[in-house]
Parts: C-alpha cells; structure tokens; sequence
C-alpha cells in the first residue's frame, strides 16, 4: 500500500511542476494566484501521503502549516492585486 502512496505522491508532484509553469508564465494575476494555490494544497497533499506511508505524524503538522499558508497566501494576492479604486472612492 505505501508504494501505491508514493506512487500517487509522485503523481501530484508531477501535477504541480506543471502548475508551476502557469505560475512563471501566468498572464493575469488570477492565474498566478491559481497556481500558488495549487503548489500549496498539493504539496499539502503529498505531506499527508507522505505521512500516512511512513507512519510518521509529525508530517502530517507540516502539510497543516503549507495548507494554511497557501490559504492565507490567495487572500494577501487577491487583497494586493483586487481591481483598482478610483481615487476618492
């Protein structure tokens, strides 16, 4: 079973190397965010995955801190990067 974890571990890393590339090249920062979003929660995913085939908890604190990261990373991007205001609005 632990191999089939890592197999699916690896899976999702794949995943997200190819999110990075939209992360690098996004061409809005909606896509930018999105893409942040999904290294974060992925990599969040492979903790858990990580944790659950080794047996080893303490992975499993680390994929709750990237996930809580990426979460509060989205809200800083969207908060920075939301649409402009007139002045005097």
């Amino acid at each position: 079973m632990s191999v089939f974890l890592v197999a699916v571990g690896a899976f999702i890393l794949l995943m997200i190397g190819l999110g990075l590339v939209r992360l690098l090249r996004g061409p809005s920062a909606a896509d930018r965010m999105m893409a942040a979003q999904l290294a974060g929660t992925g990599l969040a995913a492979v903790c858990l995955l990580l944790a659950s085939a080794s047996g080893m908890s303490a992975i499993a604190d680390v994929a709750v801190a990237l996930a809580l990261l990426a979460a509060l990373g989205a809200v800083a991007l969207s908060r920075h990067a939301g649409p402009a205001r007139e002045p005097g609005e």
